[in-house]
């Protein structure tokens, strides 16, 4: 099973949708494996940001991350990572599809509501980042049989 690291950003706590984010996560068949709020501090959001330095944006996106706590999420399942990214929907809120998180609660093109690991190598360096060991869970849900088809003995 593939884990990703989700951060669900200040707006999302500040418009009261972390609850409606998180069940979209669950009733898709997503485990939660790791959760926390956490108040972003600005080494840790230009770690986090790294790759961004330099860009016109950079300095409002850290503002924003660090103005107001944030949940952060490690999600696991089966292509966790394409799934969550879908589901999340464009960057942009104005150019999200309905039906997507940022579809149906975004409009701004900075305001986006969460973040998502692109990759399987930017979920392992997210996780390590935001997560120690510890707090990060493996545990087998009782509705695993029933979310994925098990039938050649595994997860399809």
């Amino acid at each position: 099973m593939e884990r990703t690291l989700i951060i669900l950003k200040p707006d999302s706590l500040q418009r009261g949708l972390v609850g409606k984010i998180i069940t979209r996560f669950e009733e898709k068949g997503l485990q939660i494996v790791g959760l926390k709020q956490v108040l972003i501090t600005e080494e840790l959001a230009a770690q986090h940001y790294a790759p961004h330095k330099g860009k016109p944006f950079y300095d409002r996106l850290v503002r924003f991350m660090t103005s107001s706590p944030v949940i952060v999420l490690a999600l696991q399942g089966n292509g966790v990572i394409e799934i969550a990214r879908k589901m999340m929907g464009a960057t942009f809120g104005f150019k999200a599809d309905p039906g997507t998180i940022r579809g149906d609660f975004a409009v701004s093109s900075s305001f986006n509501l969460i973040h998502g690991s692109d990759s399987p190598e930017s979920a392992q360096v997210e996780l390590a980042l935001w997560f120690k060991p510890e707090e990060l869970h493996s545990y087998d849900l009782a509705n695993r049989v029933w979310t994925y088809d098990f039938s050649n003995g595994t997860p399809m």
